[in-house]
């Protein structure tokens, strides 16, 4: 026996084994001496002949040299060629062969990937419908580079991964084979034989599609051609999404935020019919979506992704979540997605461990395991990672038009000490506790951002003291948007949960945050995760009783929208649910069958028209040239107003009661003199109250007052804000 032979015999071992690295070694057509050779490997195949592609005429049977290695000449040297297979029963399929093909990845495609640069990557790598040499089928590509081998598998080759072993491009990492005459609607997984020696099938990670959990196969999928009808929002959104555009988001959990006839989620479809002309009615200006990239755990709300670029199938295709976002623009709503860079599920068919290393994770549990959520923390040193992640947050921008992206738990990721005790973590280069790797990476996805997303916006969740989290890149900062401001959120709710009898001791949480309210350009959130985990709804959050529970949430929810600072409310909070979110269930929609709850979404959509219309409401809210206390420090009565304006418009004073008792004729400074207009009451009939205030309008004089020109006497409502605009009754 020759040495070749030799190498024959043991690449037909290695294959009949599943552990050939080197398919195409084998496999194919193989020029020789005595003329081209042809060998495929059909295990279970009665008979296998050579036809030709176009016609399928005969060119010779294959004889079997080993278990389901058949092997034979081509009668012409470089002949295009196709199998006919006989199976079992006589039942006859006609393929191309996959290892008759070249190479799958350009060159220049494999080294932006290396680098970290490509970011398109789910418009080349993964599973992508193609033609080559005028054969139609998929190109399937991934990134395992210290896998053995690795085989695509699904129901075209009966999940077999010894019949489709793919080619390793040594440069990058990558493993790709064509496979011909198969195409979108596939289910596929990589099945992998790691370096540790374990075969463990993955879906892949630059999925599309994916089976619905608790399947988890990932699903070829078209080319996302869509047919978009909102080239005006598109051309437009800029102007929508700068510090002096109203911005007040409506937080969705798609799968709860109403139920079908079954009880089950709403598809995208009924999404686009039934949420979107509510979010319009009610005012506001954008859907924020938990995240509906595929997550296996339903409970986590989506925070635990394992398919960065498929829309979750719960709620259809990709193509119908395109469609959904189209209704949103055409409705004049943009599209806000929650998406989570920081960490990802261990699930065995996720990104854990990917070919027996860990690839996507860090190596070392200090700096790769995330012990508040046990989940694993991306290596953003590694620059295959960071790109994989950068070309995800274009993959939402660019294809489904997403007009801005939420980013999760950005304080995890700022710092290597975060949630972890001395000796839990590893210092960076410098000694400190600043990951380097994730600034960088923040920093490079926001500059991609505006660079190839014209209007698009960033916006972090971030609950530290992290300078320039919202400040220019050029200028030192990290490139966001805009920061939702937690430390708001955490002070006034806890001021708000007081009996109104303590609150004068606790004055300063109501004024406290207006000292950094400048600090960065701000999103004030009331989200999820303030009504989950025994935390409560906002209702339940007001003390006394019923009626004082109302009256808070309806004062509470004018100031949120009075303050400075974009705007965030949970689905529910509108509704004044009285128990906590429940992500098994839809929302409580019968409570509008009550009157005290309907006033409150009444009274929100009032609150959102009004900050959309009144300029002095939103045109300065990330600039303190547009808010002034008038009375900050009045503790004994616990009242608090402040003027919001803006040049070339009317500004608008709010006055804020924070105790159950009627104050009447509380004198208090107005910036000008004449007919101020009570422009909106929170304790109407019309949203619930006992009508209490100052019949519609208000006369100041010329007796100067806190730090103003004018002065009046005003009644304040019990536990009630009051709205007041100079001149001409608001229209």
């Amino acid at each position: 026996m020759t040495a070749s032979e030799d190498l024959l015999g043991a690449a037909a071992a290695a294959l009949l084994e599943g552990r050939l690295d080197d398919p195409f070694a084998l496999l194919g057509p193989h020029e020789g001496s005595g003329g081209t050779i042809v060998r495929t490997f059909q295990p279970g195949a009665q008979e296998v002949e050579l036809v030709t592609r176009k016609k399928g005429a005969p060119r010779g049977t294959l004889e079997e040299v080993a278990p389901g290695l058949f092997a034979g000449k081509l009668k012409k040297k470089g002949e295009e060629y196709a199998l006919r297979i006989t199976w079992p029963g006589g039942a006859e399929q006609v393929t191309e062969d996959p290892y008759s093909f070249g190479t799958v990845i350009g060159d220049y495609d494999l080294h932006l990937f290396s680098e970290g640069r490509h970011l398109e990557l789910a418009r080349v790598f993964g599973a992508q419908p193609k033609e080559m040499d005028g054969v139609s089928g998929v190109a399937f590509s991934v990134w395992a580079p210290n896998a053995r081998r690795v085989s695509v598998i699904g129901d075209f080759n009966m999940w077999d991964g010894r019949r489709h072993p793919m080619r390793l491009r040594h440069s990058a990492g990558i493993w790709e084979l064509f496979v011909p005459r198969i195409g979108p609607g596939e289910l596929y997984k990589f099945e992998i034989a790691g370096a540790d020696g374990n075969v463990i099938e993955k879906a892949d990670p630059l999925a599309r599609a994916t089976q619905v959990p608790p399947g988890t196969a990932s699903i070829v999928a078209p080319a996302p051609e869509f047919t978009w009808s909102d080239d005006d929002w598109m051309d437009e959104r800029a102007d929508r999404h700068a510090p002096d555009a109203p911005i007040a988001a409506y937080e969705v959990h798609a799968g709860s935020w109403m139920t079908n006839d079954e009880g089950g989620p709403l598809d995208w479809h009924a999404l686009a019919h039934k949420l979107v002309p509510y979010v319009v009615e009610m005012g506001f200006t954008h859907i924020e979506l938990l995240p509906i990239m595929e997550h296996p755990f339903g409970g986590s709300w989506g925070y635990q992704p394992l398919s960065q670029f498929a829309p979750s199938a719960r709620f259809g295709s990709p193509a119908d979540f395109a469609g959904f976002v189209d209704a949103c623009h055409r409705a004049g709503i943009g599209v806000i997605l929650d998406w989570v860079p920081a960490h990802f599920p261990t699930d065995a068919h996720g990104l854990a461990q990917f070919d027996g290393t860990p690839l996507y994770e860090h190596a070392d549990p200090k700096e790769g395991f995330h012990q508040d959520w046990n989940t694993l923390i991306y290596n953003l040193g590694r620059r295959e990672v960071s790109g994989f992640l950068l070309s995800s947050a274009m993959w939402w921008l660019e294809t489904f038009h997403i007009d801005g992206l939420r980013v999760d738990a950005v304080a995890s990721m700022l710092y290597r000490d975060y949630s972890r005790e001395h000796g839990e973590w590893v210092p960076n280069v410098h000694g400190g506790r600043e990951n380097l790797e994730s600034v960088a990476f923040l920093k490079a996805m926001n500059e991609a951002v505006a660079e190839r997303c014209p209007g698009a916006m960033t916006i972090a969740e971030e609950s530290t003291a992290w300078p320039g989290v919202s400040a220019p890149v050029a200028e030192g900062g990290l490139g966001f948007e805009y920061k939702w401001n937690m430390g708001w959120m955490h002070d006034t709710l806890q001021y708000i949960e007081r009996d109104p009898v303590h609150r004068g001791w606790h004055h300063g949480e109501l004024t406290f945050p207006m000292v950094y309210a400048w600090s960065e350009k701000y999103v004030l959130p009331i989200s999820h995760d303030e009504v989950v985990h025994g935390k409560g709804s906002l209702w339940n959050k007001m003390p006394g009783d019923r009626w004082r529970k109302f009256a808070n949430l309806r004062t509470y929810l004018a100031f949120m929208w009075t303050q400075p600072g974009k705007k965030l409310l949970f689905m529910g909070c509108e509704l004044g649910m009285e128990k906590e979110w429940n992500h098994d269930e839809g929302l409580p929609w019968h409570l509008l069958e009550q009157p005290d709850h309907a006033a409150v979404q009444r009274l929100l959509g009032d609150l959102n028209r009004l900050y959309a219309g009144e300029p002095a409401l939103h045109a300065r809210d990330c600039d303190h040239a547009g808010f002034s206390w008038i009375v900050g420090d009045d503790a004994r009565n616990s009242v608090y107003s402040f003027v919001r304006m803006v040049e070339g418009h009317d500004p608008i004073v709010a006055v804020f009661n924070m105790t159950p008792e009627p104050r009447h004729a509380y004198r208090m400074g107005l910036p000008r003199s004449g007919e101020w207009h009570e422009i909106l009451n929170s304790d109407a009939m019309d949203y619930g109250g006992g009508n209490i205030g100052n019949s519609g309008l208000v006369e100041a004089d010329g007796e100067a007052l806190h730090g103003q020109p004018a002065s009046a006497a005003l009644t304040l409502p019990p536990l009630g804000a009051v709205l007041l605009k100079p001149g001409a009754a608001h229209q």
